[in-house]
């Protein structure tokens, strides 16, 4: 089951289940925002207890996404893949035993991402920083949270990256990660699914400029390396979400070390069963 934010007609932002062909309006059901419907004991049952026969049925052309987050502070997971390690240690021989050790550390690296005002969704551009050398895409599984911090969904989420800033020194993490545009989320999430289901997923990458394919790439979802109570217990301790989080769970997709992202660029990353998040790319 998969539910969206979206508008159409240029009209407010509503509340929307895919039915495969059509976006259903769950916002006539009383379902106003995705925050309460997270909120809810069961939030794919809450779904399913709605008439949908009776619910307008909206063409995915006619369809903006608009990003999955609300109030829902955004935060990410580092060094969980094992080729994310390889490629943040090659970046920085200052850093590279930093990042050897927290990916065998108890405790994993978590660190702040995106408030909900400045995160984009499926079409939005994502930005590159104009004082950045070396930028890439990070396509990642992103978890869901509720204010109890449980998981109540998974959506795909982009964690842009500014590699030379951060390979210069660690302590540039946040000028690297934490910018304007830096984060994309949606277009859909995924309600219901368990984490040996989405362990079997697929993460699928690929850019284009001018029209031509220059990078794809691949990883499973069960090649990370934390388990996701794991990751969002880390999330939680000391720590209240009032209006709930999104994790972002690490990339194990890197593009090589001679690749950077140009402006106009066209990132795709799809997760079959949750969609295909696609951002054109603008200099911030």
């Amino acid at each position: 089951m998969k539910i969206c934010r979206f508008s159409a007609g240029g009209g407010d932002i509503r509340i929307g289940l895919d039915d495969g062909t059509h976006v259903l309006d769950l916002s006539s059901a009383g379902i106003a925002t995705i925050s309460e419907l997270f909120e809810s004991a069961d939030p794919a049952d809450a779904v399913n207890q709605t008439s949908r026969g009776t619910l307008p049925r909206i063409e995915m052309s006619a369809v903006r996404f608009a990003p999955p987050v609300e109030q829902q502070e955004v935060w990410a997971a580092g060094v969980t893949y094992l080729r994310s390690k390889t490629a943040r240690m090659e970046e920085s021989d200052f850093s590279a035993t930093a990042y050897d050790r927290v990916y065998d550390a108890d405790r994993p690296e978590i660190f702040f991402k995106s408030i909900a005002e400045k995160v984009v969704g499926s079409g939005e551009a994502v930005g590159i920083r104009r004082d950045a050398k070396w930028s890439v895409p990070e396509p990642e599984l992103a978890l869901v949270l509720n204010s109890r911090g449980q998981i109540v969904g998974c959506t795909i989420g982009n964690d842009m990256s500014s590699r030379d800033i951060e390979g210069e020194n660690l302590l540039y993490l946040p000028q690297a990660k934490v910018y304007d545009r830096s984060c994309a989320l949606g277009p859909w999430v995924h309600l219901g699914a368990s984490e040996s289901d989405a362990r079997e997923w697929t993460i699928r990458s690929a850019i284009h400029r001018n029209g031509r394919q220059v990078f794809s790439g691949e990883t499973r979802v069960g090649n990370i390396k934390r388990g996701f109570q794991e990751l969002a217990s880390y999330l939680c301790r000391s720590q209240k979400f009032p209006h709930g989080a999104v994790l972002l769970t690490g990339t194990g997709i890197v593009p090589p070390d001679e690749f950077t992202l140009n402006e106009h660029d066209v990132v795709e990353i799809e997760i079959p069963a949750i969609g295909v998040l696609k951002n054109p790319v603008a200099i911030v």
